[in-house]
């Protein structure tokens, strides 16, 4: 249950703010942000060490962010099946998604920011959606834009409704940041910050932003990391946490 929540206003001098929520299970090993490819040598990533890509990726030259989460459909074949980590590798290189074997990959929502332009390409392992995100506040989770593909008595769904009944409102209330390069991690990010952190709730709650759950036979399945990311005039700015609800665990990347 991934969460991308974007703010883009083009008249801005911050136009995007795009946060990556990554949902995982806990044992699942990866290395936090850094330039860990060498044939990308200024890409900024977290690398997952188990299929090689990544779940959110910075470009802080172009200025451009991408990230990925799971999405719904048809998944692919294993013999010859894709990691979708190397999807925001690419678009946030280049700036777009290219051509690629679409059939390969397991369903996904795909977003690619750049300072005067957001697009979601979403895949159902049929058809492939791409959309621009005009102005306005978009939270993305692994049922689509808004929850748009939400199954009725679904768990999961439900959990995902819960998430967005709770967190839409309240980050559509609260004044919208404006981070300067130079600005300590509460002024940048002001009243967005602990929303971010859990807004209080617990993270079993059904409305959690960051849910940890004990799954049984030792399976913990739960949010692993937050990326907190602007675009702006002076380029990108990148805090991340990779202890999620832990207000001193932020560190500053870019």
């Amino acid at each position: 249950m991934c969460t991308a929540i974007i703010s883009f206003e083009p008249s801005s001098p911050v136009p995007v703010l795009l946060v990556g929520v990554r949902d995982e299970f806990v044992a699942r090993e990866w290395e936090p942000p850094g330039r860990h490819w060498p044939d990308r040598p200024s890409l900024v990533a977290g690398r997952d060490l188990r299929a090689g890509g990544t779940w959110f990726a910075v470009e802080p030259g172009a200025p451009r962010i991408s990230t990925v989460l799971n999405g719904r459909g048809r998944m692919a074949p294993e013999a010859g099946r894709a990691s979708r980590g190397v999807l925001p590798l690419r678009v946030a290189a280049d700036g777009k998604l290219g051509r690629v074997d679409l059939a390969s990959f397991d369903p996904f929502h795909l977003v690619g920011a750049e300072p005067d332009r957001v697009r979601l390409w979403s895949w159902d392992g049929a058809d492939l959606a791409e959309r621009d995100l005009g102005p306005g506040l978009h939270l993305i989770v692994n049922s689509g834009l808004e929850g748009a593909g939400q199954l009725e008595g679904a768990t999961e769904d439900a959990y995902m409704s819960a998430r967005l009944g709770h967190f839409r409102p309240r980050l559509a209330a609260a004044a919208r940041p404006e981070p300067g390069p130079d600005e300590p991690l509460e002024r940048a990010w002001g009243e967005w910050l602990p929303l971010v952190d859990g807004d209080g709730l617990a993270r079993a709650d059904h409305r959690s932003l960051l849910p940890l759950l004990d799954l049984g036979e030792g399976r913990v399945w739960g949010t692993t990391s937050v990326s907190l990311t602007s675009l702006g005039a002076v380029g990108v700015r990148y805090d991340f946490s990779a202890v999620p609800g832990d207000a001193g665990a932020w560190t500053r990347v870019l």
